[in-house]
């Protein structure tokens, strides 16, 4: 039982820094090459923007909401 509550518990810090990365790994053009300066910015904050959701994947608002897209986009 705790090999399994070890296993929950790393798996879910790796899947978050894998959420973490997709943002600024997702910031390509449609030609596929990677966005630079203003364009990579809005692409990023966009992105947090949309990943912004409770555990039970609900819409985050107000303050959670503006948290949580600013931490997103300092890691990204």
């Amino acid at each position: 039982m705790k090999r399994l509550a070890l296993v929950l518990v790393i798996s879910a810090f790796a899947s978050g820094s894998a959420l973490a990365q997709s943002c600024s790994t997702n910031a390509m053009s449609k030609d596929g090459k990677p966005l630079a300066g203003a364009a990579k910015t809005s692409a990023i904050k966009k992105c947090c923007e949309d990943a912004a959701v409770s555990k039970d994947g609900k819409p985050l608002t107000g303050a959670a909401r503006t948290s949580s897209v600013n931490k997103c986009v300092k890691g990204g």
